[in-house]
């Protein structure tokens, strides 16, 4: 094997998923005599390759052969890659992903300081980098350590590579896990499950290293438990369940004393907890533990009442020329006069006429100003919009939980904890159902003990995506004041939607859903008619003023011809068709364009958008940088994405119903056929109808509207929330 050093001039051919690349390399010293003849000239060569660069020195070794089709190459099984010397290649390495805390703006600041002898500077002294304007010690810190471990980081992506992971993300690993890398490269790849997705990592491990080894099956039990949690919404699980979701998650059929022994060591290592054959993930059940030490602690630390209650909430009717029912003048009087109390009603029941109330009572009896508002009155909810619908509705800050408590993303923690309290004395949260264990927990945490919590929600809707029944579990503890609404006001005699919603929960649907009214239309269509009845109630919805903002389709499923992905497609031909004179870009099959109404799938605290919010892509072009960049306006929160980054969002003309919760828009259209029966039954049913505020249109088949309707499909949830809290409050 010989070698050749030089420089790579052009790729001719590149496979991203291999690595593999045919280039043309100027050599500048070789030890191959068949290539001395070609020193100061290009050749040809081939190989695999991470990262390659042009203009870089590299050092390869191979061998000069025959290629069958391009004649002669230098073919290269290894390569070093030199440290760059021109201030050109200083400054591009400098700005590669393997420099952390640097970037295109200080690399060239750095190499204008020190020119060629820039890596010498900064290798030599890392109180050099100080010298460069606007340099932090954590900044040159960082770029100091990436610099040093150039080479040895150029080994580890090597290996990294080898055992299955691409160039970006051995760039990932290297930046998180620098300290782990011993650990990982023998083996520990688990230990990256807060970069990448657990069966990513799987796929990885067991097709490099022993899929039976301990490690592989004890994170597979722990994985299957917390896919069990999510599939199932249950904090604990039986021996059983566990075993069956191992098989059938992970293909992994273990012999009974192996699997017992497995569980046993996970207890040992404080991974689960095992109680009376239960089997709980350590996480949530020591969420649920402390949620129910935390709630006894505000219930029964010692609170001021409110007196003369009849007579103030009197006036503030007197001041809207409205009165409230008996169920909102308890639901107001028991909110003010206890620590923690629930209200939970269904659409038109008066929720957020109650919260108006509660809220201006205690600004009037603790005499507040503005100032001490922001400070005393906390309101929040699961969601953007529900957050903002809030605010609108009290005519004061509102905000989600996650945002109020500065949830940080690369760590998944909250600046505002156990140790970092908020100030407010009097917490409302709205859409309270959809919050899962976890982020109750997180809540508690960050308030103190002589707060009042009010829980406003409606049980009756989807429960939280996460694991946990907390809203509920709260109720039938029967430890908590607890107000239900049962009395819906009409918005015209002609109104339906909120009986319907009523009806659907109750199981009490009668012919007068098919009656077309004021708020509500059932248009019977077959399965395969539906898209066409669809368009046509856009494009009627459309000449009438009733554009993509004020009109939100919903339906249950994402596949089919009925499904999210397929109405989407044709929604976007009626709202946003194609237009020359709008930018629009292509990720994987879906068209993105200048206009389109788009969704976020996931929380993104640095930007201050999170899952299920909506908004429009304003533009699409280059940045400065010469990279795509796309604008998208998520109710006045300009937010910038890259090409990359739109994996985060997908088209909003249709969304899913769960992604609907915590929402309310003016105009709900929701087509209901036979080929959703896996996701149709009443509580997805009932949250779908109550989303709409002014107007619902049901499109499809009316069998499988009754057909949902009668079916509880939601499997019951297993908890242990309720266990916990009576023991706090009889202990």
């Amino acid at each position: 094997m010989s070698y050749i050093k030089g420089k790579f001039t052009k790729i001719l051919y590149q496979n991203e998923d291999t690595n593999y690349m045919v280039a043309l390399f100027r050599v500048r010293e070789t030890d191959d005599e068949e290539v001395r003849g070609f020193v100061n000239k290009t050749i040809s060569t081939n190989g695999i390759i991470l990262d390659p660069r042009l203009n870089y020195t590299y050092t390869l070794m191979g061998n000069y052969v025959k290629h069958p089709k391009y004649d002669y190459q230098y073919s290269f099984t290894s390569y070093e890659r030199q440290i760059p010397t021109t201030t050109s290649d200083i400054v591009d390495f400098l700005a590669s992903p393997f420099v952390e805390g640097c970037g295109d703006i200080i690399a060239k600041k750095i190499v204008d300081k020190f020119g060629a002898d820039a890596l010498v500077k900064i290798r030599e002294d890392v109180n050099n980098l100080l010298e460069i304007k606007g340099m932090t010690m954590i900044k040159a810190m960082k770029i100091y350590k990436s610099v040093v471990n150039f080479e040895q980081n150029d080994k580890i992506i090597a290996k990294l590579k080898e055992i299955g992971f691409s160039l970006e993300d051995a760039s990932k690993i290297i930046s998180k896990h620098n300290m782990d890398i011993e650990d990982i490269i023998n083996g520990n790849l688990y230990i990256l499950k807060d970069i990448f997705e657990f069966k990513k990592l799987d796929d990885i491990y067991k097709n490099y290293y022993d899929p039976y080894s301990p490690l592989r099956c004890k994170e597979c039990i722990l994985e299957s438990m917390l896919e069990l949690s999510f599939n199932e919404g249950s904090t604990y699980y039986s021996k059983e369940d566990i075993y069956k979701a191992l098989s059938v998650f992970y293909n992994l059929n273990l012999e009974n004393s192996i699997y017992e022994q497995y569980l046993d060591e996970l207890k040992q290592e404080s991974e689960i907890i095992i109680i009376n054959d239960k089997y709980y993930l350590n996480k949530y059940y020591n969420e649920e533990k402390d949620v129910a030490h935390m709630l006894y602690k505000i219930a029964m630390t010692p609170s001021k009442k409110v007196p003369n209650l009849d007579g103030k909430i009197a006036m503030i009717e007197n001041e809207l020329g409205f009165k409230y029912n008996d169920e909102q003048k308890k639901a107001i009087t028991m909110a003010l006069n206890n620590n923690v109390a629930i209200i939970s009603g269904g659409p038109g029941t008066g929720k957020t006429t109650i919260i108006n109330a509660i809220v201006q009572l205690y600004i009037s009896e603790y005499k507040l100003n503005s100032i001490d508002i922001l400070e005393n009155i906390c309101l929040l909810a699961p969601t953007g919009r529900a957050s903002k619908r809030l605010a609108v509705s009290t005519n004061l800050p509102a905000s989600t939980i996650h945002r109020k408590l500065k949830w940080h993303k690369d760590s998944d923690s909250f600046e505002y904890d156990i140790n970092n309290k908020l100030t407010a004395k009097l917490v409302i949260v709205d859409e309270t159902s959809m919050i899962d264990i976890s982020l109750m927990y997180n809540l508690l945490c960050a308030l103190n003990e002589n707060v009042k919590l009010i829980l406003v929600g409606d049980i009756y809707q989807l429960p939280s995506v996460g694991p946990g029944l907390v809203l509920q579990d709260l109720i039938n503890s029967d430890l908590f004041s607890y107000t239900p609404l049962n009395i819906i006001y009409r918005q015209s005699d002609n109104s339906y939607i909120p009986f319907l919603a009523k009806d659907i929960k109750m199981h009490n649907l009668d012919d007068e859903y098919l009656y077309k009214r004021d708020d509500y239309n059932f248009i019977v269509a077959k399965e395969e008619d539906i898209m066409e009845k669809i368009i046509a109630s856009v494009k009627y919805a459309l000449a009438k003023g009733i554009n993509e903002n004020r009109m939100q389709i919903l339906a249950p499923v994402y596949k089919g011809q009925n499904g999210i992905y397929n109405l989407n497609v044709n929604l976007q031909k009626i709202y946003n068709p194609e237009d020359p004179n709008k930018a629009e870009i292509k990720y994987g099959d879906k068209i993105y364009r200048e206009n389109d109404k788009v969704l976020q799938l996931v929380n993104d605290s640095d930007n201050q958008v999170f899952n299920g919010d909506i908004g429009k892509i304003l533009s699409i072009g280059k940045n400065k940088l010469g990279k795509t960049e796309i604008r998208i306006d998520f109710d006045g929160n300009i937010v910038f994405y890259e090409k990359k980054d739109l994996k985060s969002i997908t088209h909003a003309y249709a969304i899913t119903i769960h992604k609907s919760q915590g929402s309310e828009f003016e105009h709900v259209l929701m087509p209901v056929c036979k080929s959703y029966y896996i996701m149709l039954y009443n509580k997805l049913l009932y949250t779908g109808v109550s989303r709409a505020k002014k107007s619902l249109t049901i499109i499809g088949d009316p069998s499988a509207f009754i057909q949902g309707i009668e079916n509880n499909y939601a499997s019951e949830r297993r908890t242990s929330l309720i266990s916990h809290l009576m023991y706090e409050f009889n202990a």
